[in-house]
This record gives C-alpha cells, sequence and structure tokens, in this order.
C-alpha cells in the first residue's frame, strides 16, 4: 500500500520516496537509472505503558520510534497536546530526547489529579499509533474528621455511631477503628464518588451503646490508602453522662374495669431530675406532676399505655405500661348488611375487644351450627337459602357475652311460597293466595287457570289483590263466588323479576266441617264432630248448641 511520497536527494540527484509496507523505493526524475534500496519500516521500539503514581511525584511515558523523522505528537484522551517539543499550554508537560533517534518521551512533572487520563504517542505522517497507556493517579486522603470530637459527650446506654470520615482520597481511604488501642471489628464503611468523579470520600461508624466504663476512653481513627500507607490518625475522648433511668410499675397489675391503681414511676439520674410528666394514650394528665399517680381504670387503659417521662438537664427517658383490665365485650367494627347477586361471595367482618381473650362464633338464626370462630364470615357462591340474619356473638369468659346481628340479602329468581291445596265454601266468597319472598320483588305476578289470565284488577267473578309486607308481597286471587268447576281447575301463579321466573301450582278444595272444627255464627255456637258441614238451617236459632253426633242425626240441648 503506498503512502504520501516524500521528497529526497540521492547523488545530486532529485528523487522521491515512497512508504511501502516492507521497504522504501527511491527513483531519480527523467533519465535516472532505477536504484533500489532496502529500508526499515517505521515501527516504535518502546511504547507507553499503564502507570501508577502519587500525586505530586513525576511520570514519564516513553516512546521511541525508529525510521520516522516527521512530526509527533501525544494525545491525551483522545484531546492532542501538540507538535511543539516544550508543548506550550502545558506548562508541567514536555518531550523528552533526541528525536533525530526517534526519541519523544512525554514527561509530566508533579503529577496532579488532572493528569489522570488515557494517553497516546502518535507518528502523524505514517497513521502509526502507540498502545493506549493510563496514568493514574493516587491522591492521600485528608486528615481523618470524627463527629462531635475532640471529646464526644454520650448518653448512658443509648445506642450512637462514631463516625469517622476521611475525603478527597483516591482510591478511597481504608478506615480502621482503635478503642484504647485494641482493633475494633464491628464498624459499617461507605464510601461515595466525589464531584470531580475520581476522588471518594470514606465515611466509618462504628456503633457502640456507651456503658459507665466507657468515660474517659480513647478511641481512634486511623485512614490509609496507596497514596499514603502510612497511614493518618485522629483520636477522641468519650464521655458519658447519665439521662434518668426510670422503672414504673402499677399496682395491682391485674384489676376489673372499674377499679383503683396505683402508678408508681422511680427514677435516678446524674444530675439530678428536674421535673415529672405524666400522659395516657399521648394525652398528658396536667393534674399530675408527682412520682406517683392513682386513677380508676376502665377498658382503655388496657390499649392506652400510661406514660411518666423524666427530665434532667441531660435529656429525659419516657417509660410507658398498660393496666391488665378485664373487662367483657367491646365492639370495634360493627358488622355491614350485604346485598348480593345469587352465586356471588359475600363476606361479614365483626371486631370485638376483651380481656381475658374473647372467643368468637358466627351462626345463622335458626341454627346452632358454627359458621366460623374468626373476624371475618365468608359465604362462597351463595344461593338464596342463604339469605336471612347473622349473629357475631363474642364471648369473655368469665366476664360476659355480646352479639350483633347482620342480615344477607340474596337477589335471585322470585321464590313463591302457596300451600299446594286452598279451602272455599262453594257458592261462597273464595280466595287464593300465593307469598313472593325473594329479592329484588317481583315486577310481576300473574295467576292463570282455565282459559284466564289474570295479574291485576277484575275479569268476571274473579279479581287479584297484591298487599307489600315485610316477608315480601303477597298475591291474592279472589273469587266472588265459588261454583262447582272453580273446584276442578290448577291455578298457577307465576312471577318475574331480571333473574327468571318462579311458579307455584294451587288447587281449590270444597271446604268441609272437620272433627273438632269450632265456628261462630251469628252468635250461634257449634261443635261439628263429624265431617258433614255446615249444619242445617235450624242452626240460624240463637243460643242453641248443636252437637252434630251422627250423621243426619242432630240433638238439640
Amino acid at each position: 500500500m503506498f503512502l504520501e511520497p516524500s521528497a529526497w536527494v540521492l547523488q545530486g540527484k532529485l528523487c522521491f520516496i515512497v512508504y511501502l509496507e516492507e521497504y522504501y523505493q527511491l527513483q531519480r526524475d527523467g533519465e535516472c537509472e532505477l536504484e533500489w534500496l532496502l529500508l526499515i519500516q517505521p515501527y516504535f521500539s518502546q511504547q507507553p505503558q499503564d502507570q501508577v503514581v502519587v500525586a505530586g511525584q513525576s511520570v514519564t511515558l516513553p516512546c521511541v520510534i525508529v525510521g520516522y523523522r516527521g512530526m509527533v505528537q501525544w494525545t491525551k484522551d483522545g484531546l492532542a497536546l501538540g507538535g511543539e517539543r516544550d508543548l506550550p499550554g502545558w506548562v508541567r508537560y514536555s518531550l523528552m530526547g533526541d528525536p533525530l533517534s526517534g526519541e519523544h518521551s512525554l514527561v509530566i512533572d508533579s503529577a496532579e489529579l488532572g493528569d489522570d487520563a488515557v494517553y497516546e504517542c502518535q507518528a502523524t505522517q505514517v497513521g502509526l499509533r502507540s498502545h493506549r497507556a493510563k496514568l493514574t493517579v493516587l491522591v492521600p486522603p485528608s486528615d481523618p474528621v470524627v463527629e462531635g470530637g475532640p471529646v464526644v459527650r454520650l448518653k448512658a446506654h443509648t445506642p450512637h455511631n462514631l463516625t469517622c470520615r476521611a475525603s478527597g482520597a483516591k482510591p478511597a481511604a481504608e478506615i480502621t477503628w482503635y478503642r484504647d488501642g485494641e482493633i475494633m471489628h464491628d464498624a459499617i464503611y461507605s464510601k461515595t464518588l466525589m464531584e470531580d468523579g475520581k476522588r471518594e470520600t470514606a465515611v466509618s461508624m462504628l456503633p457502640m451503646v456507651p456503658e459507665d466504663s466507657d468515660s474517659g476512653r480513647t478511641y481512634t481513627c486511623r485512614v490509609l490508602n496507596p497514596a499514603a500507607p502510612a497511614g493518618r490518625q485522629t483520636s477522641v475522648t468519650i464521655s458519658v453522662q447519665h439521662p434518668p433511668s426510670v422503672t414504673l410499675s402499677v399496682q395491682p397489675q391485674t384489676v376489673m374495669e372499674g377499679a383503683k391503681v396505683l402508678f408508681i414511676c422511680s427514677a435516678s439520674a446524674n444530675p439530678e431530675i428536674t421535673g415529672y410528666r405524666w400522659s395516657k394514650g399521648g394525652v398528658p394528665i396536667s393534674e399530675a406532676n408527682g412520682d406517683s399517680l392513682e386513677v380508676t381504670v376502665d377498658h382503655s387503659y388496657f390499649t392506652d399505655p400510661v406514660s411518666c417521662e423524666v427530665s434532667n438537664s441531660v435529656g429525659s427517658t419516657n417509660v410507658s405500661t398498660l393496666v391488665d383490665v378485664q373487662f367483657g365485650p367491646k365492639l370495634l367494627t360493627e358488622p355491614k348488611p350485604q346485598i348480593v347477586d345469587i352465586g356471588m361471595d359475600a363476606a361479614f367482618t365483626c371486631s370485638w375487644t376483651g380481656n381475658p381473650p374473647l372467643t368468637l362464633a358466627w351462626t345463622k338464626q335458626g341454627s346452632s351450627v358454627v359458621l366460623s370462630n374468626s373476624n371475618t364470615l365468608q359465604l362462597k357462591a351463595v344461593t338464596q337459602d342463604d339469605s336471612g340474619t347473622y349473629t357475631c356473638k363474642a364471648i369473655v369468659p368469665r366476664i360476659g357475652v355480646a352479639e350483633r346481628d347482620v342480615t344477607l340479602t340474596v337477589n335471585g329468581p322470585p321464590i313463591i311460597t302457596a300451600e299446594a291445596t286452598q279451602q272455599a265454601i262453594k257458592h261462597s266468597k273464595g280466595k287464593l293466595e300465593c307469598l313472593v319472598g325473594s329479592s329484588p320483588p317481583p315486577d310481576k305476578i300473574v295467576w292463570t287457570f282455565g282459559d284466564k289470565i289474570l295479574s291485576s284488577g277484575s275479569s268476571g267473578r274473579f279479581s287479584v289483590q297484591t298487599v307489600h309486607s315485610d316477608r315480601g308481597v303477597l298475591s291474592s286471587l279472589i273469587l266472588s263466588e265459588t261454583l262447582a268447576q272453580d273446584f276442578q281447575l290448577r291455578y298457577n301463579c307465576t312471577a318475574w323479576n331480571r333473574f327468571g321466573t318462579g311458579t307455584a301450582l294451587v288447587t281449590l278444595e270444597e271446604q268441609g266441617m272437620g272433627l273438632a272444627l269450632k265456628q261462630y255464627l251469628i252468635g250461634i255456637e257449634f261443635t261439628c264432630l263429624l265431617r258433614t258441614c255446615p249444619p242445617p238451617p235450624i242452626c240460624q236459632f240463637k243460643k242453641i248448641k248443636i252437637i252434630y253426633l251422627l250423621r243426619n242425626s242432630y240433638i238439640f240441648v
């Protein structure tokens, strides 16, 4: 591959050098005879390598190119430093060596953090580049700083982290703690990168719970990194002070609701105690300011602690206690009525508190079966049979019982309740009834019998009445006068709502005088002992008691 030719003078003749991969070809101009000289292709005999230097030290990055006398330049992180050997603009940078011998080494005096970069030596005219060399500049850490020093004042028995900070190091400083010359191994170490993106700040926290014996002890923070292998250190002295030490007791500990108890707040402190403050459930008790408190307790003392706070010039200590108040069930969460569609799930939640611990039982009215013993009653894929009232009962042993009722309404097709056989007296007024008791209420109720369809109003001898009640919707088919053929028909009561239909079949039976059936007609009392009723016309006489003993036989009294 031919590169850019260069002019050359050979034996007084102007010739040209054409750079080849393996040799130079020299050719004289005009009639000159062709001469060949075997020359060496330019190459690096020395190239820069990765180096590590401590800030303030000088460093040399070698670059020697054999067979090349053109321009050589260095780059720093891709930025060209210039082709002059004194590198104007870069005060601490210069090129060292004999350029005729191909020596172009880069010298950096008193290396700084800004010199931390990637360098490359380039023979620009032949496109020759050296290895990329990473210069790493190490920076020692600053003197360590222990927060709160030189005398760290701590509260006795209060957890504290002794914190030592060493900043400005590259790499981050290692930190070691000593207590009276003995190394400590429980420190928590962390480091963060500084804004320049190169140096780091290291932090070490030594957890401790100061005791009386720690007062006067010396803690030393020692830091080092490769730039400061001898390390640097800072020492502090611990001074332990004492806020009040408090014990809160209650007498008696276990009481029934409504009894009196005495709280006693015992404290010791250095320096001396300056005051007491009492509170219950976080609310101050303004009338209490001594070391004891007498109260009449209710169930709230079981969950709301009574606190005694004791202070001195160092600080304050707050201690709380609960009273073992025994009380019957107290409702926390009221169960809420549910209305769900058939096939869906339903859930009731009922929360109580009590002491001693209570037991819960969910039942359905009309049944003694316990459905759940937890706060929540889950009913899966409910049917209309699940509709009704459920009871959440709480039992505190030996103390008391309480309960709450809640209703479940299941929306579904109409449910019709009707006696399959209903009675009427021939040639008298008659009535057939069906009760639609489902939710939602029926949109329509229709009676069908023979060739008739009737949902409301009247048609001949027949009329329909509808009455709404707590039990549902009662539909009555009224016959103004019953005839013989009415007792031969089947009566169909059908109801509709958005979930579907319901149907009940009813037959009309002619009413007889059953055994021991009592009736009162126009002030005449009679007893029908056998089946044939009503009695003959003689029963119209007042105050005559008729006893029907035998068929077609009457006795008058």
